[in-house]
């Protein structure tokens, strides 16, 4: 009784506070973001950038072969800038992707040091063979450097896969379910940011906020616990991060949800990350001094991803996925590693898969 009393006069003084017109303003400026900013279908068509380095004879086949799967069968000539130059290229736009055809290995090599994606050359060796050199960047997962090696290859060449793929038998497990749109894709990583993250700092705030006031010190002298008192500001926190959540989900997602697995994961998510903002709290005097302290452990957290996405793109640099391949494939697959790419990809990835698991639940 004593505790519910605790909380519930926390949560009037919290909502006196300009903390939690924060967190409800931060809350609606996510849903606004998500209705007017974020579009339903992100354009998810890759861009693809090659130089064929053919005979003519040979090059007006493949472009007609392009020309038939091009969406208005017209061939756009357009200009692209790389290294503060100008290449002009020939766009065939297809179903899936958007396929650049350049006039040069000048042109070719710009474009994969400025815009930091794979690049092909298709040129004849000296057994009048179609060879297609990929220029990748290091980032690639190793089961596309994989498919590379056997796509092109004439007896497990992309009409193979494509046989294969065919005559697998995919089975849903809800018939009902239906895929998230891009914007609700967006959700989990927005509940993952408002929903734990601001907790770290909202409570941290609202302790220092109470020591500036002397409200811990008053304590001392009256007939509740220390244990109530924190209790009770990890309710609100979690109260907080609840109703936030759902002003940014139901007009989004409507009935959709699991809502019981999602109020699962706010209350674990928010007091995992209330209790961190409390330990921290207790070491230092103000928020001044404990923001430094709070970016540490959140860069702290993250890091087991980041590492692991590191060691799996130095793996990718050290053993070339030619390895072990028949002589014909390395001939015609070549692979040149010149970099790495933003972890922030990886980053996303992980928030996503660790929330999207809250929305799959059939229509």
């Amino acid at each position: 009784m004593k505790l519910w009393h605790s909380f519930s006069k926390e949560l009037i003084l919290s909502s006196k506070s300009w903390y939690f017109y924060i967190e409800l303003g931060m809350a609606i400026v996510l849903l606004v973001i998500l209705v007017f900013v974020v579009p339903e279908d992100f354009d998810s068509k890759g861009k693809d950038y090659l130089y064929l380095d053919l005979p003519q004879v040979v090059q007006d086949r493949y472009m007609k072969n392009l020309l038939e799967e091009d969406l208005d069968t017209i061939t756009e000539q357009v200009e692209l800038e790389a290294d503060n130059q100008i290449y002009s290229a020939k766009l065939y736009e297809t179903k899936e992707s958007k396929i650049y055809l350049l006039e040069s290995r000048e042109a070719l090599d710009a474009i994969s040091n400025s815009e930091r994606v794979p690049v092909v050359h298709v040129r004849v060796n000296e057994d009048q063979q179609i060879v297609y050199t990929y220029y990748l960047q290091g980032y690639e997962t190793r089961k596309l450097q994989n498919l590379l090696l056997v796509y092109h290859n004439r007896l497990a060449g992309h009409d193979v896969i494509e046989d294969y793929s065919n005559r697998i038998e995919v089975r849903r497990l809800y018939e009902d379910s239906a895929p998230l749109n891009d914007k609700e894709n967006m959700i989990p990583v927005f509940l993952t940011f408002n929903g734990s993250l601001m907790s770290l700092f909202i409570i941290a705030a609202y302790i220092f906020l109470d020591k500036s006031e002397g409200i811990i010190k008053a304590y001392a002298i009256t007939a509740s616990s220390v244990w109530h008192y924190l209790l009770s500001k990890i309710g609100v926190i979690i109260v907080t991060s609840i109703m936030t959540s759902l002003i940014i989900t139901i007009p989004i997602m409507g009935n959709q949800p699991n809502y019981p697995a999602m109020m699962l994961f706010l209350v674990t998510s928010g007091f995992f990350a209330a209790s961190l903002g409390l330990l921290l709290t207790s070491f230092f005097k103000d928020i001044v001094e404990a923001f430094g302290a709070m970016y540490i452990v959140i860069v702290i957290m993250i890091m087991p991803e980041w590492l692991f996405s590191y060691w799996q793109t130095i793996d990718s640099k050290r053993h070339c996925p030619c390895k072990g391949a028949s002589q014909n494939d390395k001939k015609n697959i070549h692979y040149i590693f010149t970099g790495y790419e933003n972890q922030c990809k990886e980053l996303h990835h992980l928030v996503h898969s660790c929330c999207t698991g809250y929305f799959c639940r059939p229509h």
